[in-house]
């Protein structure tokens, strides 16, 4: 199973969508499953759930910081090739699905901070499986 299809998989488990794209990189990032999902928990939703950059997004780039980031503060040519690699996965994202912005991602998006249960209606008007899916390719 690529990465695409693992995020996918564990979105429909009932990760979240930053979660989801995080922990099926396990095996690049080294990290294991709890650590993963720990970090991504507060992306989801668009940042807990206010619409904001997609979770998917978010769980991407976390990632990406774990696969190709930098550490040392004083290599300024480090951080534009970093910021390079964000903003072409940005680019690539939105050329795919219009946004970044989970709001508009979502025709109807809930305000409530409380998640929505996991049914099969929520997994049919929700794009968000596919975005994991996306993101996970990207």
């Amino acid at each position: 199973m690529d990465h695409a299809e693992k995020a996918r998989a564990l979105f429909l488990e009932g990760y979240n969508c930053a979660q989801a794209v995080m922990c099926a990189f396990d095996d690049l990032t080294g990290l294991d499953r709890e650590t993963s999902a720990r970090l991504a928990s507060s992306f989801g939703g668009g940042m807990g759930r206010m619409r904001e950059v997609c979770g998917t997004v978010s769980g991407a780039l976390l990632v990406l910081g774990q696969i190709c980031g930098y550490s040392d503060p004083k290599d300024p040519q480090a951080k534009i090739d970093h910021y390079h690699l964000v903003q072409e996965f940005a680019r690539r994202f939105k050329e795919i699905n219009g946004t970044i912005i989970c709001r508009e991602l979502l025709d109807n998006p809930p305000t409530d901070p409380t998640p929505s249960p996991r049914t099969a209606e929520y997994y049919r008007v929700r794009p968000c499986a596919r975005m994991v899916l996306v993101a996970g390719q990207l």
